[in-house]
């Protein structure tokens, strides 16, 4: 039993070291610290293996974005500005127009990796890898903006996250994606409260 689950935890090594970064990039974002994005740059790196490896191809990709992206957050929450010129980016709301280009960008983005992923691999699973893909984009963006109402597309993301990697025996991932739909709630009951103080 012993021998069989140091096994275990040494062949899952890249993926349990992944979500223990998971939980602490999820909790930086919940509390707004710039810690944020380097955790969620190395979490990145190593799910970019994971993926590969268990071939979830556009959640591959997706970690390739997300390391793009972390950057970009990073640098904006260090050095983006509100409208008052202040130095800390406040949590913000996404009004209607936004939204309909969200809407837009979102569609574009899942027919695209929907299409690649069709015609050029052996996925298994291309329209929720798609769907999940696509909307992680957006959110992601979304947090690096500040806009609270990521958090909601987030918990969508994380529930159906949560039946693909059932599906692909990617447990310690399950886990983390279970832990991600609660801090999620979390993350947006915290985020109003600032958005409260602030407005």
């Amino acid at each position: 039993m012993i021998h069989s689950l140091s096994e275990w935890l040494l062949s899952n090594k890249i993926e349990l070291l992944g979500a223990i970064l998971g939980i602490l990039y999820i909790v930086f974002s919940i509390r707004q610290n710039i810690l944020t994005w380097p955790t969620g740059l190395l979490t990145s790196l190593l799910y970019i293996v994971v993926f590969f490896k268990s071939g979830v191809y556009a959640a591959m990709g997706l970690q390739v974005y997300y390391v793009f992206i972390s950057i970009y957050g990073w640098y904006f929450w260090l050095k983006g500005k509100n409208t008052n010129n202040k130095s800390l980016l406040p949590v913000q709301l996404v009004n209607k127009r936004l939204w309909i280009k969200i809407g837009l960008i979102s569609i574009l983005i899942y027919s695209a990796i929907l299409f690649i992923l069709i015609k050029f691999s052996d996925s298994d699973v291309p329209y929720l890898d798609s769907l999940t893909t696509s909307l992680s984009i957006v959110a992601t963006w979304m947090l690096a903006k500040k806009y609270i109402e990521h958090w909601i597309i987030w918990i969508f993301v994380d529930l159906v996250s949560t039946g693909l990697y059932i599906y692909k025996n990617l447990w310690p991932t399950v886990v983390l994606f279970i832990i991600y739909t609660i801090m999620a709630f979390l993350g947006y009951i915290e985020w109003k409260k600032d958005l409260k103080i602030k407005n």
